[in-house]
């Protein structure tokens, strides 16, 4: 395989990018954008070399603690359970919220082979045993998927004193919380129902 062809396959990696796609972002950059083709070869290999996960939340960090957890102004008793960083940055646009966050990195799926010890449950009950955690919000999007997540992490928490809520009010059915805009996200986080009587 050639130096193009090996570029073209390597796009394709990117969701929603099929081979005329990667084609025609590959002839683009070649054509029109080298330099800013090796700036983003530059970028890219940084962050794959750089970027980790926060020790505490899973949130993608470039040190062992990110920024969020680390901020003392934050409300520590809201715990903001998501699907992944592209979810986080979703709930911070919305300007709303200023609780802690855990990111479980996926969602469980059998189909998929993801139960609960892929995303990371048992250390999100270690940190709801380890914290005064006041309520939960369950931010996950509202497939199959996302609400066996829900009930299963309402579940795990069912003999802790703890509020368990979800995001109501705007989202849509089998919609992905990554595109919905700020004001949904305000709206939902403003609305959310309880769903355990803690």
């Amino acid at each position: 395989m050639n130096t193009l062809n090996r570029l073209i396959s390597a796009l394709r990696c990117l969701p929603g990018v099929g081979p005329k796609s990667a084609q025609r972002m590959a002839y683009y950059l070649l054509q029109h954008q080298r330099e800013r083709g090796l700036y983003l070869s530059s970028c890219l290999e940084q962050a794959m070399k750089n970027i980790g996960h926060c020790e505490h939340c899973n949130n993608f960090s470039e040190t062992t603690r990110c920024e969020l957890c680390n901020n003392q102004h934050r409300d520590q008793s809201l715990l903001c359970v998501v699907e992944s960083p592209s979810d986080v940055l979703a709930i911070e646009q919305s300007g709303i919220y200023q609780g802690a966050y855990f990111v479980l990195m996926g969602k469980i799926s059998p189909l998929d082979g993801l139960g609960p010890e892929d995303i990371h449950l048992p250390k999100l009950a270690a940190i709801i045993d380890q914290n005064p955690i006041r309520e939960v919000i369950l931010a996950l999007s509202p497939t199959v998927e996302g609400q066996t997540t829900a009930h299963f992490i309402q579940s795990l928490l069912e003999d802790h004193p703890i509020q368990i809520t979800q995001l109501a009010h705007g989202i849509p059915s089998g919609g992905e919380l990554e595109f919905l805009d700020s004001k949904t996200i305000r709206c939902a986080l403003q609305n959310r129902a309880s769903i355990n009587a803690a």
